[in-house]
């Protein structure tokens, strides 16, 4: 309503005065505030959707327990993102302490949750200490790797002209990726200090003056070392028993095969060196696991739409199969080795990653891996039947033959191992 002012005989109605605010610059009209808050409302929920389709919505509300594990190779699998992601749903992490698996049997174990030994013979040493001390230990055993030699094609290829290796099967590659290697010509060879350059390998493109050799772990700590020592010993045996039955029988093995082996690299390096962009010179032919070369060969596809054909694997003719020994030491840790070795998403990773899995009679399950290579475009590996239960020797007489080979101290042996 305006104002009416008397002037002399007029009275003049003036207009109200309206002040106008100008609009602060830190003021947020409620167009922006929308304009800012729906988005961030649509992640929320896309994230919380997320979360309960794969059964993690409540993970943050819920306690996660935190186990301990020590292991050497098989520490690939809790580190793969899957792995973590598939136990994180069952409200579990692992954290891992790295040692080579027989360092694992001599060391003492008590502040873990479970050990995780890449074949029998450490698990055998655990196991039978532990129950002569009365403590805890329940062994499961989820799946199998077979032991091999990695090499380079340039060196694969000068086996073969030496009538030392034969290419094997590898539908879907041009080239072979695998080899039978004939392990008593190839011991034959190290045995007389034969040089890749004697084996004419400048015919392939490279000279290499070196011996010929297979470079394996420290056998004193490495169960791939040790299980290679048990080939060694059985190709190399003349005229004895496949494995020594005597304390004498024992170190005579040792002693006759010890100029046959080279050994130095760190077990958990030994595959990663032969990846690296220098393995080639560091070491030609390395002592690996099946499955270390499965799984690269399946990334090296997926991220550059082709097979590493450079790479390829020898199978010795005397097949040795690591049985990696999953050991609980207490209840939470019986309830992981539980879900590794029957759970279906873990089990179903587990041979993503290269694994042979077991079912639960101990028998390879079915030819899972090999569906699962097919699909990827990796070729199967051809392995024959007879290639695959060469026999180890009994824990007594392999560590008599790794300390010597090794010239490293011997184990403490349970009761019924002496």
């Amino acid at each position: 309503m305006g104002v009416r002012v008397v002037t002399g005989e007029r009275s003049v109605v003036e207009e109200p005065r309206l002040a106008v605010r100008s609009r602060s610059p830190g003021s947020w009209s409620r167009r922006s505030l929308l304009l800012f808050f729906l988005p961030v409302l649509a992640t929320a929920l896309t994230g919380l959707a997320t979360l309960a389709i794969s059964g993690n919505l409540l993970l943050p509300f819920e306690r996660v327990v935190v186990l301990e594990g020590k292991m050497a190779s098989k520490r690939d699998f809790f580190e793969d993102e899957e792995v973590q992601r598939i136990l994180l749903k069952h409200h579990i992490r692992v954290h891992i302490t790295s040692s080579g698996s027989r360092e694992v049997a001599m060391r003492d174990i008590a502040a873990f949750d479970f050990v995780f030994p890449s074949g029998q013979p450490a698990g055998d040493l655990i196991t039978g200490l532990r129950a002569t001390e009365g403590r805890y230990a329940k062994v499961h055993r989820p799946f199998v790797s077979p032991l091999v030699l990695a090499t380079y094609r340039e060196y694969a290829e000068t086996l073969r002209d030496a009538g030392i290796a034969t290419p094997l099967p590898s539908e879907g590659a041009d080239r072979p990726l695998y080899y039978s290697l004939d392990m008593r010509k190839f011991l034959d060879g190290i045995d007389r200090g034969k040089r890749w350059n004697d084996l004419g390998i400048r015919r392939h493109g490279i000279a290499n003056a070196n011996r010929i050799v297979a470079q394996s772990p420290d056998v004193c700590g490495s169960n791939s070392a040790g299980t290679y020592l048990a080939l060694v010993s059985f190709t190399w045996r003349g005229n004895g028993p496949d494995v020594p039955t005597t304390d004498q029988e024992a170190s005579s093995r040792a002693r006759s095969v010890k100029h046959l082996m080279e050994q130095g690299l760190p077990a958990a390096d030994v595959f990663r060196t032969y990846i690296s962009p220098d393995g080639k010179g560091i070491a030609p032919v390395v002592v690996a696991y099946e499955h270390q070369y499965l799984t690269y060969q399946v990334r090296h596809r997926a991220e550059t739409g082709r097979l590493d054909a450079e790479r390829v694997l020898l199978y010795p003719s005397s097949q040795f199969v690591t049985q990696p020994q999953f050991i609980s030491l207490n209840s939470e840790g019986d309830r992981l080795g539980e879900l590794v070795t029957t759970d279906p998403d873990l089990r179903r990773r587990a041979m993503e990653l290269g694994f042979r899995i077991l079912d639960p009679a101990g028998e390879v399950a079915g030819d899972q891996l090999a569906r699962f290579l097919t699909e990827r475009n990796v070729p199967v590996p051809a392995l024959r039947g007879d290639d695959t239960r060469s026999p180890m020797p009994r824990i007594r007489y392999l560590e008599q033959m790794i300390s010597l080979v090794g010239d490293c101290p011997p184990a403490q042996l349970p009761d019924q191992a002496r």
